[in-house]
């Protein structure tokens, strides 16, 4: 039996999230925009955000209506990944931005390409273990090419640099790779395999080595005035917030206490200005996000359709657990937005974008079908061979 409507129950949470987003950026930023603007205007990040959250529930509109299997076609992945290695390298090209090159800007205009790649990494997937799903778990026929193009996004995100965004993209091939069918021992051989590459990463990068030693106690004098700024703000935030909050635009932490406020810490404001209340009806609506997600990958009408719903729902959720995490130092400091509620273009108009291609997986399941059944297909294959 065919589902002929999408899930307008997802629709509703992404959009919910995204409005929600618009009047908490209005919040954290107003007294910023302030100042930058010599005191002619607070609105100023507002109104882009508010012009970036239309413009996004257009695209998911439009991405609810394309058939998600247009996208299961070898041009339309080359594309993709073409075009989101081009634009990944091209940002090289611009001047550096606190420190990292991760957008690529013309006058007003900006774009950061790492969002791309929550896209084309799924949709690159998707078509390649389904082309190849008789082979799932293979070392030269699919682990090594999945890998391959994986490690290009990776590599190219980590020179940004983008650790965060890099572990997000790890997050999304593991759990499309393993719900192709291949073993988790597989997965977990990868994961050891790029383990050196993020000691690496660590021990050459300064910065991050204060930052992960600031994380036992951020808020100690010595780690407060410098690695542990961050967090510490971030704890006094949601700490006065109590448990119904000081009221909207009422929080103090944001005024020119919290770095980015608007931004990458966003949550804290909204725990100090709407309290547990506030924060855990964040965590409930992405809890909800995923299980409508999952339920319309898992009841996709074909296989494709399932690993990249995995993909696209993975990289969504796991980058809002890794936010709120950041935020409340259960994880080292790392710069990375929190989905559809921070200020910014690029991540509201591809988070949108890929809730949209979720929604077209959702009007096409088939409610009738096990959850498990489509993508245990090839490991099913493979246990009867032997």
């Amino acid at each position: 039996m065919k589902n002929e409507r999408i899930d307008w129950f997802m629709f509703a949470i992404a959009a919910s999230l995204a409005v929600f987003g618009t009047m908490m950026v209005y919040s954290a930023s107003a007294m910023i925009a302030h100042r930058e603007t010599g005191g002619e205007s607070q609105f100023t990040y507002f109104f882009k955000q508010a012009g970036f959250t239309a413009a996004g529930l257009l695209l998911m509109l439009a991405f609810s209506r394309i058939d998600h299997r247009r996208y299961n076609n070898v041009w339309v992945v080359g594309v993709a990944l073409v075009a989101t290695v081009t634009l990944l390298s091209a940002v090289f090209a611009f001047p550096e931005i606190n420190g990292a090159q991760r957008w690529i800007r013309f006058g007003s205009f900006s774009l950061q390409p790492s969002e791309m790649a929550k896209i084309a990494l799924p949709i690159f997937l998707a078509w390649f273990l389904t082309k190849n799903q008789e082979k799932i778990g293979e070392i030269r026929a699919t682990m090594l090419p999945a890998a391959a193009v994986f490690a290009l996004l990776g590599g190219l995100v980590i020179m940004e640099p983008d650790l965060g965004t890099a572990l997000v993209l790890g997050a999304i091939f593991a759990a499309i790779y393993f719900t192709a069918g291949a073993r988790l021992l597989h997965v977990a051989a990868l994961g050891v395999a790029v383990l050196p590459i993020l000691v690496g990463v660590l021990v050459f990068a300064p910065w991050r080595m204060r930052r992960l030693t600031a994380f036992v106690d951020p808020c100690n004098p010595e780690n407060a005035a410098d690695a542990g700024y961050q967090v510490c703000q971030s704890l006094y935030a949601i700490g006065s917030g109590g448990i119904l909050g000081e009221g909207f635009a009422k929080g103090q932490q944001k005024l020119f206490y919290l770095p980015y406020p608007y931004s990458d810490f966003i949550f804290s404001v909204v725990g100090e200005e709407l309290g547990l209340v506030g924060t855990l009806g964040i965590v409930i609506a992405f809890g909800m996000l995923l299980w409508r997600g999952a339920k319309a990958a898992f009841n996709a009408p074909d296989r494709f359709g399932t690993l990249l719903g995995v993909g696209l729902i993975t990289g969504i959720v796991v980058q809002a657990l890794f936010n709120i995490s950041v935020v409340t130092s259960l994880l080292p400091a790392k710069g990375i937005p929190l989905p559809f509620i921070s200020y910014g273009g690029s991540s509201v108009l591809v988070t949108l974008a890929a809730v949209g291609i979720l929604l077209n997986i959702s009007k096409g399941s088939d409610i009738s079908d096990p959850p498990s059944r489509t993508p245990l297909k090839g490991r099913k294959g493979r246990r009867g061979q032997r």
